[in-house]
């Protein structure tokens, strides 16, 4: 059996749940980590027993590395991927893909063009709730659908923002939708097809950053479902995610990965959890669906498939953060079509 050597860009709180990863899988090993803090990447590989660097293009350039997973701030997540793609290694990046539709566009063409794999961190769908949801829509056993509602209204204190200069701008981190809430955008994708059009509407209520706390969307899909989304940091204490979906003939209805309502003719209901899903803590979930998501990019890499959440998956959701973004700078109606069409 092949043993794959990874490497890891940043050493920040979220590198962990990748470290953790790769040191779970029975056919992985950690090589190198990266950190622009050189403490801080001397500290991490004493831990985890690999080598490390403070320039991150060393990491890149060495022939031991096979994949690399991105977890730096995110906007810094488009450069350091075409970078990584430009040495030839395969690609995993922590979401957001990129921070505009035309950056995830452009990983995602570059993957394509060197025949590269190229994912993006999505991991809730490895999570059994959400997969049997989606086995329950695609088998048609709710019907037709049409209406999905998700809300997130998590918390975050002031104290979270000011942690880095980074955090709550717009070019380096996005706000609620396009940090905290683009997980329950990509399930809304997965769920429902490609958006057509979006009306939106953002504000910056509690917080003193420069991007949004809350952002609200009317999702119209190109399959006819229509759908709505809240993603808020405001609501205190902070609250699981909620996803609804109703259909022809039943519907699903989900607080956090607890299955509160299952009408799904002749399916079922499938167990739920109690895991923590970072309502009000970030880092309060588990690796666990990291390592299944890093072990299907490793069998996709193998098996010359496409994984299972591809770069094309980050690109439709930055995409549909950003028409949502647009349509309320706007005040208007937005085709998700026309964001990133030219680039």
């Amino acid at each position: 059996m092949r043993t794959w050597r990874f490497g890891v860009i940043g050493c920040g709180a979220i590198a962990d749940f990748h470290m953790k990863a790769v040191q779970a899988m029975d056919n992985a090993r950690l090589v190198c980590v990266s950190s622009r803090n050189e403490a801080k990447a001397r500290s991490v590989a004493e831990r985890e027993g690999c080598d490390w660097t403070a320039d991150y293009k060393e990491l890149l350039a060495r022939t031991d590395i096979d994949i690399v997973c991105v977890t730096t701030s995110s906007g810094s997540h488009a450069r350091i991927g075409m970078d990584a793609l430009a040495a030839g290694k395969h690609l995993i990046v922590e979401k957001p893909l990129a921070m505009t539709a035309g950056e995830a566009q452009r990983l995602v063409r570059e993957a394509e063009k060197r025949g590269l794999t190229l994912s993006v961190i999505f991991q809730r769908r490895f999570e059994p709730p959400y997969m049997a949801v989606k086995q329950a829509i695609d088998s048609g056993a709710i019907g037709k659908l049409l209406i999905a509602e998700v809300s997130l209204p998590n918390y975050r204190t002031q104290a979270y923002y000011d942690q880095a200069d980074w955090r709550g701008t717009r070019a380096e981190d996005g706000g609620a939708l396009m940090n905290q809430g683009i997980h329950s955008l990509d399930l809304l994708l997965w769920y429902c097809g490609e958006a057509q059009a979006v009306i939106g509407k953002t504000a910056t209520q509690t917080h003193k950053i420069e991007a949004e706390d809350l952002g609200l969307a009317i999702v119209q899909f190109k399959n006819g479902a229509f759908g709505t989304v809240m993603a808020s940091t405001n609501c205190y204490p902070g609250f699981n995610q909620s996803i609804s979906l109703y259909g022809e003939k039943g519907a699903i209805k989900l607080n956090g990965t607890r299955v509160t309502h299952w009408s799904v003719p002749g399916v079922e209901e499938p167990a739920g959890s109690d895991a923590a899903g970072g309502a009000a803590n970030p880092l309060s979930i588990s690796f666990e669906y990291h390592r299944m998501q890093l072990e299907d990019v490793v069998s996709a890499i193998e098996n010359g498939r496409a994984p299972l959440i591809a770069g094309e998956d980050g690109w439709r959701a930055v995409q549909l953060v950003e028409a949502i973004y647009e349509s309320a700078a706007r005040g208007a109606q937005v085709e998700v079509a026309e964001i990133g069409r030219n680039c």
